[in-house]
């Protein structure tokens, strides 16, 4: 057998190169051929997935295969094809996924499954790796399986693209965008044909757009933009935006893990503008959009599960407690509605309607309370983590904003200190559709819990985990202050919550991932009392811990 010399693949930061060049080559390994929806050369794919070429995101060539997963039965859901190894060669096989929505997974098949990628990376690209060597020469399955997590809504979309090792394929793109590279996701509707949207830049001219989409789809688009100021805005030529009368739609602009702008409730258009760099000649950020302190996060790099936690306790704590009475005029900045009516009124998270009119509208200040005898009366401070679970007006539990949240008075009784949950028969239902009531039997918990509405789920979840974190050193002695703390923790430092409580706050952290309003709020907390919510700064820090 001759052995010539190792070939290298640059794979992400590092360069692995295979012990022999007897390879295993996955034939059309970055699909770019094609019959039909059907790649060559790919002889196994089961009826859960459905697979056709795309040209949007791709990480290297002109195609990448776009696998919609819609089912959560896992044997029906393999793209495989055979490759021949030889005895006592080894082999270093991989792929790059691409994850939209993190309700998937992808795990790579090498003669048997293997390693997983990381669901909660969404908007962008990731490699699963597998070292094998041969222990006969024969053929071996290599492809990818793809599993439900939490989440999963039934159907979602995986790109993949990349395969080695090959011979033939188009290497990785370098250097393709110098500046910004920012990424468009869009569902669309029912009628996807009356969508279309655009970036201008400070001149008004057309620097990207696109448009003539299909109904109920997901698409995944790229703009490249230097530094500067931008607009981005999406149309409907109905005038009925899409969400959600007529399908569910949504959009939102991203740049790495920084939300740009999003939505999905608006009429004819809807415009967002947004900085790129510092075009503001001063200042630390120059922008609209907030990012957390270069180097914030540094000393958990390479860190997982509950060590990584333990460094970001360490990170966060000690922040600079204002007291409880500065929560009014952090609300009077920072807790404005900026994102739904855009009116400048308090943004009260058990009446805001992201879909339409709110019924009723709080002034900021002069509506804040005082008393109150029914809904609309005032609106003030609803620790989303009761006060009582933690023994009372205790700081800097009491006064940190990360979980303190302007709510409507009335409302906000109602929730009183009953766990979160999601309720099975409804006892009370707010204007916005937040309710209280008994349990939902999915939950695996009885008892009565308050469930807020889908737009905020993820907000308070996030909350959760910023407390669990935030106060590690503590929280494992809070279980027992009271019934619904004894039901909602469970007397640890590591996992902190009861695993009921854990599949839920997952489940709505996936479903509803970290928003503009969020990002905002956390940078306005990071200049009032001096620390940051890391799960909306590093959303994936969720599932790398819990």
């Amino acid at each position: 057998m001759s052995h010539g010399t190792c070939k290298k693949y640059m794979l992400a930061s590092s360069l692995l190169c295979l012990a022999s060049s007897t390879l295993a080559n996955v034939n059309n390994a970055d699909f770019e051929n094609w019959s039909a929806n059907t790649p060559a050369s790919w002889s196994t794919i089961d009826s859960g997935i459905s697979l056709s070429a795309n040209s949007n995101v791709v990480y290297s060539g002109n195609y990448s295969a776009q696998v919609v997963v819609n089912t959560g039965t896992q044997s029906n859901t393999d793209l495989l094809q055979l490759v021949d190894v030889v005895a006592g060669e080894s082999y270093e096989f991989s792929t790059w996924v691409y994850h939209t929505e993190g309700g998937v997974k992808a795990r790579l098949v090498v003669d048997g499954y293997q390693g997983y990628s990381n669901s909660a990376l969404t908007n962008q690209w990731q490699q699963i790796s597998y070292q094998y060597t041969a222990s006969a020469t024969t053929s071996i399955s290599v492809g990818l399986r793809f599993y439900d997590v939490t989440g999963f809504d039934g159907s979602e979309v995986v790109y993949v693209d990349n395969f080695a090792p090959s011979t033939g394929s188009t290497p990785p793109p370098t250097g393709s965008c110098a500046d910004n590279q920012v990424s468009l996701t869009l569902t669309t509707d029912n009628y996807g044909e009356e969508t279309s949207w655009q970036i201008t830049n400070s001149q008004g001219s057309t620097v990207a757009s696109g448009g003539s989409y299909a109904a109920n789809t997901q698409y995944s688009e790229q703009a490249c933009l230097t530094d500067g100021d931008y607009t981005f805005t999406i149309f409907d030529s109905y005038g009925d935006g899409i969400c959600c009368s007529f399908g569910n739609g949504s959009y939102s602009l991203s740049l790495g893990q920084t939300v740009l702008a999003s939505g999905a409730s608006f009429q004819s258009s809807e415009a967002t503008p947004f900085t790129l760099g510092d075009s503001s000649g001063g200042g630390d950020g120059g922008g609209t959009t907030p990012t957390e302190p270069t180097g914030y996060y540094v000393t958990t790099q390479g860190l997982s599960g509950y060590a990584l936690k333990t460094e970001l306790y360490n990170i966060i704590k000690d922040h600079n407690s204002q007291g409880y009475s500065a929560i009014w005029s952090f609300y009077d900045v920072a807790s404005r509605d900026k994102y739904f009516e855009n009116d400048n009124s308090i943004l009260d998270r058990y009446s805001e309607n992201p879909a339409g009119q709110d019924s009723y509208n709080y002034v900021a200040v002069s509506d804040q309370c005082g008393t109150y005898n029914s809904e609309a009366d005032c609106y003030n401070r609803e620790h989303s983590f009761p006060k009582s679970w933690f023994g009372g007006t205790v700081e800097p539990m009491n006064s940190d904003v990360h979980h303190i949240f302007a709510t409507d008075g009335y409302v906000n009784s109602k929730r009183s200190n009953y766990p979160f949950g999601e309720v099975g028969s409804a006892s009370y239902t707010s204007s916005n559709g937040s309710k209280l009531g008994s349990a939902a039997s999915s939950l695996n918990y009885s008892g009565t819990v308050f469930e807020p509405i889908d737009e905020f789920k993820g907000d308070f979840a996030r909350a959760y985990f910023y407390m669990a974190t935030r106060y590690e050193n503590v929280i494992g002695s809070w279980q027992n202050n009271t019934t619904y703390s004894n039901a909602v923790l469970n007397g640890s430092s590591d996992q902190v919550f009861e695993s009921w409580v854990v599949a839920m706050l997952l489940k709505w952290h996936n479903a509803d991932p970290v928003s503009q309003l969020e990002l905002d709020r956390n940078q306005a907390a990071y200049e009032h009392q001096g620390n940051r919510n890391p799960f909306v700064d590093h959303p994936e820090f969720v599932e790398m811990i819990w």
